[in-house]
């Protein structure tokens, strides 16, 4: 290869304004995307949220000409305040894959063809139609997820339940979140955490309860290392199965046997009782007691009825139900010494100190998860450490809609945008706003996400619209699942934007926009909402 000495300037000129360009806009870029003539200045930044994790950091997207080719962090976002991490960093190159479906694809003898997307639109409306014909109306289904943006889940409501008149409507949160749904609601009567980013700029102590917090949600570990850096006397303890990375970083680290931190967070309330550490004007004036219940299955059951229920108590019988989970106790089935289980304990104890206590899918996805999240509560209600800035147990979401898209516009069988199904108030109320005859919304809820896979593999349901998520790697019993959505008479569509498992079941496979590709809304871990705009176009149809 020869070069000449005007091309060799010229691309030294280039190289120049590059790497002024990144002195400016400092952030990642990919040059690789760029054609060779691109001149220096052209890039457009924009503002968006990273769609990545639960998080909902604020990023700038550089655009030039019609393509998204760099991106860096929004030093105006209150969440990251410019930082990313290398998820964010690498986020638009999930725009420009070389396998990204383009056009629709349906399944003929066998194989999966190129079709125009109006032919696959109609085969998918006739194949409804016909299940719905034939088996009636919970004979469809729609399963998406925390990827879903706000105005996806909220059309996917009011097309199935408002429209249709099915509540066949699930999301793959139902996995991830349902524990920290269920735990909320039994503790506090309400949905949602109750916690803000801000906590950790206030708190003296951090406690992440089984999750890595380093590598799953890194900019908010950054942040807790930034106070600690600031103070005198912060703490991060780790209570982990494993070493991780934050382990590395935290000032201690603790290491249970899995499943034993139920113990240990009972062990925890033991010895707060012990010491007089209650704040008992909060607990008089805002705690009640209630024994649970207990046999609640394993979710492998088909058709689970709950048989026991839960039972008010008062503060002694509570005291004596903890009697059990001395310090000593638990250090028997959990492995964590009693020192350090009592070293825990007077960390939440001490009134002078502020707790906030993090976790995510190391409990959410627990197989008694609802009660991991119950008992943590458990150990800031008695403290009262709780709704004040530095106090806070605060479950983080893996996804950026799981509570954006499936709590607030109602993309589980029993919600509907505000309010459940159940309830007549926010029938009408949906119905008015849709347009629609009440007598269209159910009243009562079908299948939960494992249940609605049941019933496709029984056959109970036989159409599924499957979005923006990826079930047949993620669902449990797998197996099971796979080979019903395969069975006869079963017909799948899937909304996606590169091949997965679960495209390789679809009879029809339907080509998605993309995050910047489209307006829309995401939410977070604090409840924000954040929108985006459209920046670059849609690709093929």
């Amino acid at each position: 290869m020869t070069i000449t000495r005007r091309n060799f300037i010229r691309s030294m000129a280039l190289n120049s304004a590059a790497i002024a360009a990144a002195t400016m806009f400092p952030g990642i870029s990919f040059a690789s995307w760029k054609p060779i003539d691109l001149p220096a200045g052209s890039i457009q930044w924009s503002k968006t949220p990273c769609r990545f994790c639960g998080t909902g950091c604020g990023l700038l997207v550089g655009v030039s000409g019609e393509k998204a080719v760099a991106v860096k962090g929004d030093p105006n976002c209150s969440v990251n305040k410019g930082l990313c991490c290398v998820k964010g960093y690498h986020s638009v190159q999930i725009l420009y894959g070389k396998d990204r479906f383009k056009t629709a694809y349906v399944r003929k003898n066998g194989k999966m063809v190129p079709t125009p997307i109006k032919e696959a639109l109609d085969l998918v409306a006739k194949q409804m139609k016909a299940s719905i014909d034939e088996k009636g109306k919970d004979a469809v289904s729609i399963y998406g997820s925390g990827q879903w943006s706000i105005p996806d889940g909220y059309a996917a409501s009011k097309f199935f339940k408002g429209c249709i008149g099915t509540n066949n409507v699930e999301a793959n949160a139902r996995l991830c979140m349902a524990s920290a749904v269920t735990g909320c609601l039994t503790t506090f009567g309400l949905d949602e955490p109750m916690g803000c980013y801000e906590d950790i700029d206030n708190a003296d102590v951090f406690i992440t309860w089984g999750n890595n917090m380093a590598e799953m949600h890194p900019v908010l570990f950054s942040r807790m290392l930034a106070n600690r850096k600031s103070k005198t006397d912060v703490r991060i303890i780790d209570l982990t199965t494993r070493s991780t990375r934050s382990s590395q970083a935290a000032d201690k680290s603790i290491i249970f046997n899995p499943q034993s931190d139920l113990a240990i967070a009972n062990a925890i309330c033991h010895e707060i009782i012990k010491n007089n550490w209650v704040n008992q004007d909060f607990v008089t004036k805002h705690v009640s007691f209630h024994k649970g219940k207990t046999n609640i299955g394993y979710g492998t059951e088909d058709h689970f009825k709950f048989k026991d229920k839960q039972e008010t108590v008062d503060f002694e019988a509570y005291k004596t139900f903890l009697a059990d989970y001395t310090p000593e106790a638990a250090e028997k089935i959990s492995g964590v010494s009693a020192e350090d289980i009592k070293y825990l304990s007077a960390l939440y104890g001490d009134p002078e100190k502020k707790v906030t206590s993090f976790w995510t899918m190391g409990m959410n996805q627990h197989t008694r998860g609802t009660w991991i999240n119950n008992l943590v509560y458990n150990i800031h209600l008695l403290t009262g450490k709780i709704s004040t800035p530095g106090n806070s147990p605060f479950s983080l979401t893996g996804q950026p809609s799981a509570c954006g898209t499936v709590r607030e516009v109602g993309t589980l069988t029993h919600k509907l945008p505000h309010g459940v199904v159940m309830k007549e108030g926010a029938r009408k109320m949906a119905a008015k706003i849709w347009g629609v005859p009440e007598s269209n919304i159910d009243p009562k809820p079908t299948y939960h996400t494992v249940e609605m896979f049941r019933a496709l593999d029984r056959g109970d349901i036989n159409f599924m619209w499957i979005q923006v998520t990826n079930p047949m790697v993620t669902m449990p019993n797998l197996r099971r699942y796979r080979d019903g959505a395969k069975k006869d008479g079963r017909f799948i569509v899937v909304s996606e934007i590169y091949p997965t498992p679960t495209s390789d079941v679809a009879d029809v496979i339907l080509p998605s926009a993309l995050w910047v590709e489209r307006e829309g809304f995401f939410g977070n871990s604090e409840r924000r909402t954040q929108h985006n705009d459209q920046l670059v176009p849609k690709p093929g149809e």
